[in-house]
């Protein structure tokens, strides 16, 4: 199998591909897999780049969005861990790995996988102290703090790793194992990174912990990146692979030690014996993703497994130790330490390898250990065209999301998600956790079932169109509308006015009345009732007007009803006893402003009984 390694991408997928391919047509080969050391920079949108921990200068989108979205597809099994430029809250969702894109897979914080037999082990982050004993209490929006303890290494994920037994293919990180420096061209790495002296003087560059697991694991090969320079080095091992630095020392104190004889005994029941020595770890960092950089190696290398395309499958031993560790899980932001024989009583347990009795487990877990292909879209992905300015936008960091892959795997496997946990510890309500498409699904699903459904009050179109007035054949001769209702329709009024949720004070309503009919009767009073429509849901105005009022003694209905009325000319009786005389045109100032009453009219500013009702309705909805 042909692999191409990478260094540090920086979001550079396009030119990654593109010189894979140039690669495989200068060469008439076909590489069938790629491996990246950290800084992928899997940023789908601008929410995702504000949680990279960058100066804002250097923000910078990249290409993944486009592999997120569909437009392009990794035309190779693409497999990354992270780095220290990264969409954190992204690839917090998969801490146990996961699908970012169709055919691009992260490791998570740490993990092993197989790819056609070859053993392919991980972990993300770099290396500080300060950090290292710590729980992932991180979960976005993150704080300038948290920005950056998010992807520092934990002591957990070490620990884990180094429960591994068997032979290590390769091993990914983004630092590099503290001392390696000691096993290459030191004085070449010094003339071309000349800082670095300072860093060496003090043992402090690279990390202590990866130094111990480079020991412990004795991989085929390890792959990094982070200090943007190409290093090889080989490593020569003495000790025995499988055994830790901490293992080696205690098992010098003592010759007979009845914790020594518990550890025998559990290694005899292993499912597999520790690995062969490996004389050689063959180690090589390379650069970042730049022109005339060395950032990408091919390697050839044997594979157990015949097939003409890669397949992906968990790890079985990995599972198990992430089931018998799920206990360890630590959310807290204080140090806190893991079982050992040193620290912990003879009762618990500090041996993690699996058993054959865990293995079988495991196996019941999951019939096949190939990894499912259930990548989903949880966001909307970054769009070009309409964000081409985004530089100078200002986007607040993302809310904290579950994401659907982790959840089917830690309910598979029984295992927590530390997200979920840190987010329940903190108070935060668990969002809810589903796809883009099965969202806009539901959405659609929505909409159909409510096309039926009445708008909601504040959205309702009121249709105010009223029928042609009945002219009633009675004995009185002056238009009037009349005043009072019977209580039974000012209860259906109010039922609709608290449904429509609008005061009828702020009601336009426009009231075109035909002309009136004179009617040969002998009295003085001719009545013509305005029927409201109830199916409308409008409001009925009743305004009187006495024909015998002046201009003066006109003012508004207790509602404050603002009503456009123009009345037709009156046609004359031929009763002698008629007041003809009735103002033709009433004008709005006279409805908007009222003047002051003449002696001898009554005032009805008071409100009556249901109008008060309306009013204390209105009052209780604000």
């Amino acid at each position: 199998m042909k692999i191409a390694i990478e260094g540090c991408a920086h979001g550079e997928l396009e030119r990654i591909y593109d010189t894979i391919e140039g690669i495989e047509k200068e060469r008439n080969i076909k590489i069938d897999l790629l491996l990246c050391c950290g800084d992928f920079q899997s940023t789908r949108n601008l929410a995702d780049l504000q949680t990279m921990a960058v100066p804002r200068k250097y923000m910078d989108m990249c290409t993944f969005y486009k592999y997120y979205s569909g437009e392009r597809v990794a035309p190779i099994l693409t497999i990354f861990i992270g780095g220290n430029h990264e969409a954190s809250n992204y690839l917090q969702e998969l801490p146990y790995g996961g699908w970012v894109a169709p055919n691009i897979y992260y490791l998570g914080y740490a993990g092993v996988v197989n790819v056609n037999g070859i053993r392919i082990a991980g972990i993300s982050g770099i290396y500080k102290g300060h950090d290292f004993l710590r729980g992932h209490h991180e979960f976005p929006p993150y704080t300038e703090k948290t920005c950056r303890s998010v992807y520092h290494v934990r002591q957990l994920e070490v620990f884990r790793l180094q429960q591994l037994s068997g032979k290590v293919d390769i091993f990914m990180s983004h630092d590099w194992p503290r001392g390696i420096h000691e096993y290459g061209n030191k004085a070449q790495l010094l003339r071309f990174k000349p800082h670095f002296a300072e860093d060496i003087e003090k043992g402090q560059l690279g990390s202590r912990p990866l130094e111990e697991l480079l020991k412990t694991l004795q991989p085929t090969y390890w792959f990094a990146a982070h200090l943007h320079c190409k290093f090889a080095a080989l490593v020569q091992h003495t000790r025995t692979a499988g055994k830790s630095l901490n293992e080696e020392e205690s098992s010098s104190d003592s010759n007979s030690d009845s914790e020594e004889e518990e550890e025998e005994k559990h290694s005899k029941s292993s499912a597999t014996a520790p690995a062969a020595p490996v004389a050689v770890t063959k180690f090589l960092a390379l650069d970042k993703c730049l022109p005339k950089r060395r950032f990408l190696q091919v390697l050839d290398m044997p594979t157990s497994v015949e097939s003409e395309k890669p397949t992906l499958e968990y790890d079985i031993e990995w599972l198990s130790i992430l089931l018998t560790t799920n206990h360890l899980t630590s959310i807290k932001d204080n140090n806190y330490y893991l079982p050992g024989k040193k620290a912990g009583s003879m009762e618990e347990r500090c041996n993690f390898t699996p058993t054959v009795d865990e293995l079988s487990h495991i196996r019941h877990k999951f019939n096949n250990l190939e990894v499912p292909k259930n990548f989903c879209r949880t966001v909307n992905a970054f769009d070009a065209d309409e964000q081409q300015n985004y530089k100078q936008m200002f986007v607040d960091q993302p809310q904290a999301q579950l994401n659907p892959q982790c959840n089917d795997f830690c309910a598979i496997l029984g295992i927590d998600d530390p997200l979920c946990l840190a987010m329940l510890a903190n108070g935060k309500d668990l969002p809810q956790t589903s796809s883009l498409e099965e969202s806009t699904a539901e959405l659609n699903v929505q909409e159909t079932k409510d096309e039926d459904v009445p708008l909601a009050p504040t959205h309702r179109k009121l249709n105010l169109t009223l029928p042609a007035p009945i002219t009633a054949e009675v004995d009185k001769n002056v238009i009037e509308l009349p005043v009072e209702e019977d209580e039974e329709a000012t209860s259906r009024v109010s039922d609709v006015e608290q449904d429509l949720q609008l005061s009828p004070s702020k009601r336009k309503l426009n009231l075109k009345l035909p002309a009136p009919t004179a009617s040969e009767v002998d009295k003085d009073i001719s009545e013509v009732p305005a029927e409201v429509d109830e199916e409308s849901n409008s409001l009925p105005t009743n305004v009187a007007v006495d024909s015998t009022m002046n201009e003066q003694d006109f003012q508004l209905a207790p509602t404050k009803r603002k009503l456009n009325l123009t009345l037709p000319e009156p046609i004359a009786s031929k009763t002698d006893n008629i007041i003809s005389e009735v103002p033709v045109k009433v004008t709005e100032e006279k409805l908007e402003e009222p003047k002051a009453e003449l002696p001898g009219t009554t005032s009805i500013k008071k409100l009556k009984r249901r109008n008060q009702s309306i009013y204390q309705a209105d009052d209780m909805d604000d």
